[in-house]
C-alpha cells in the first residue's frame, strides 16, 4: 500500500500533469515567452528578456507591459545596451508603468550584470537574488522560466489558484509561507518554467476574481472551492485599511513660445529622478502647500483644476495653477517645448496635472 506521502506525491504529479497538458494548448502568446511547441525545436528563453518582462510586469498589467518591452528591446536589445544607457532615457521610456524606484534599479542590475557577470545572468534563485532590485519573486520566476529551474514562483495569479485549489481560508499576508510551500510540492522537476508560466496564465485567464470559468478548469474536478461551491470567497484577504488622502499643489508655467517649467525630482524616494512640474513638498505621509503663495515665482496663478491619484499607500490630491509667462531666468529647471513632453520622464501623475491645465499637451490623454 502507498504511504501517505507516496499518495501525496502522485496527486501532486497528476495536477502538473494536467495543467501542463492545458498549458500545451492554451497558452497565451506573449513577446518574452518561448513556447511549449517552440521549446520542442531547441528554443530557449532569454534570460534578459525575462528578466526585463518580469520587472515590468510587476503590479502592471500584460496588456500594458508588451509595448513597453518591445520599446525596451528596440532601444537596447541586451543587458550590456540597457547598462549602458544613460539614466534620464530609461526614465523617460518607463514613463507610464509607475513604480518607479523599478525603473532605478532595472538600471543598477542591468550594470551589475554587465560589469560583474560578462552580462549574462546568474542561473540559480540565490544568485539572482543578490542582483539590485530583485527579491523572492523575480529570482525564482527568471530561475524558472529563463533556467529551467524548479522555483516555487508566486504572483497574485497564483495566489488565487491555490488558494482555491486548498480551500486556504487564512487570510493573505500570512497564508503566504502554505501557498508556496503548495506550489514548492506541485513543480515538476521536468517543466518547471512551463509549469510557473501555466499557472499565471490560468490564473489570468480561467481562475479570475470575479466568475472564474470553473468549467474549463483543468483542476475542476480536484478544486476544493468548487466542491464548496464558493471560489469567488477565495484568497481571503486581510481587511483593507482606508488609504490617507494628502494635498498639494503644482504650478504649470507656459511662455508665449509654447515651452513650459519643467525640473527633475530628486533621485531617491516616491518618484524618485522623474520628471515633473514644480509641486509643493508633499509626501505620502505629510501634506503639501495648496495656494498660489507655494508658486516658483511671482505672477499671475490661475487655478486649473484638481488632480486625483492613488499611490499604493495614500490618495493625493493637487491642486493645479497655470500662469501664461516668460521665461524666468532663475527658475529652478528648464524650459521645454510643450511639443516634446511624451518624450520626457514624466510619471503619470505629472501627465494628469499637465493635461489639467493644457488639455491638448498630450496625444495619450
Amino acid at each position: 500500500m502507498d504511504s501517505p506521502a507516496d499518495m501525496h506525491s502522485t496527486a501532486d504529479t497528476s495536477l502538473s500533469d494536467k495543467l501542463l497538458s492545458w498549458y500545451d494548448r492554451h497558452h497565451r502568446e506573449l513577446p518574452w515567452r518561448v513556447t511549449p511547441r517552440e521549446s520542442l525545436t531547441g528554443k530557449r528563453a532569454d534570460p534578459y528578456h525575462i528578466w526585463l518582462s518580469e520587472v515590468m510586469l510587476q503590479q502592471t498589467t500584460v496588456q500594458a507591459v508588451k509595448p513597453y518591452f518591445l520599446k525596451f528591446l528596440a532601444k537596447w536589445p541586451t543587458v550590456g545596451d540597457l547598462a549602458a544607457a544613460p539614466s534620464e532615457d530609461i526614465m523617460a521610456a518607463w514613463a507610464g508603468l509607475g513604480y518607479y524606484a523599478r525603473a532605478r534599479n532595472l538600471k543598477k542590475c542591468a550594470e551589475t550584470v554587465a560589469k560583474e557577470h560578462d552580462g549574462m545572468f546568474p542561473d540559480t534563485e540565490e544568485g539572482l537574488r543578490a542582483l539590485p532590485g530583485i527579491g523572492d519573486y523575480t529570482s525564482a520566476a527568471v530561475a524558472a522560466i529563463a533556467f529551467n529551474r524548479p522555483a516555487a514562483v508566486m504572483d497574485g495569479n497564483v495566489e488565487r489558484v491555490i488558494s482555491r485549489l486548498y480551500a486556504i481560508s487564512d487570510p493573505l499576508p500570512g497564508s503566504k509561507p502554505l501557498m508556496k510551500a503548495r506550489v514548492k510540492e506541485l513543480t515538476p522537476l521536468g517543466r518547471p518554467g512551463d509549469f510557473a508560466q501555466a499557472m499565471m496564465d490560468l490564473g489570468a485567464t480561467i481562475c479570475t476574481p470575479k466568475r472564474p470559468a470553473c468549467a474549463l478548469c483543468p483542476f475542476n474536478a480536484d478544486c476544493l472551492a468548487l466542491k464548496a461551491h464558493d471560489p469567488e470567497h477565495f484568497p481571503v484577504k486581510a481587511a483593507k485599511k482606508e488609504k490617507p488622502i494628502r494635498q498639494g499643489a503644482a504650478f504649470v508655467a507656459v511662455t508665449s513660445d509654447g515651452e513650459i517649467l519643467l525640473r527633475r525630482r530628486v533621485e531617491s524616494g516616491l518618484l524618485g529622478g522623474m520628471t515633473e512640474v514644480p509641486t509643493t513638498a508633499w509626501t505620502a505621509r505629510l501634506d503639501g502647500g495648496t495656494t498660489e503663495e507655494h508658486a516658483p515665482f511671482p505672477g499671475e496663478w490661475h487655478q486649473a483644476g484638481v488632480v486625483t491619484h492613488i499611490f499604493t499607500h495614500f490618495e493625493l490630491r493637487l491642486t493645479v495653477y497655470r500662469t501664461k509667462t516668460q521665461k524666468q531666468p532663475d527658475a529652478n529647471g528648464w524650459w521645454e517645448k510643450v511639443d516634446n513632453l511624451e518624450a520626457q520622464a514624466l510619471p503619470t501623475v505629472m501627465k494628469k496635472v499637465i493635461a489639467t491645465a493644457l488639455p491638448n499637451a498630450f496625444k495619450s490623454i
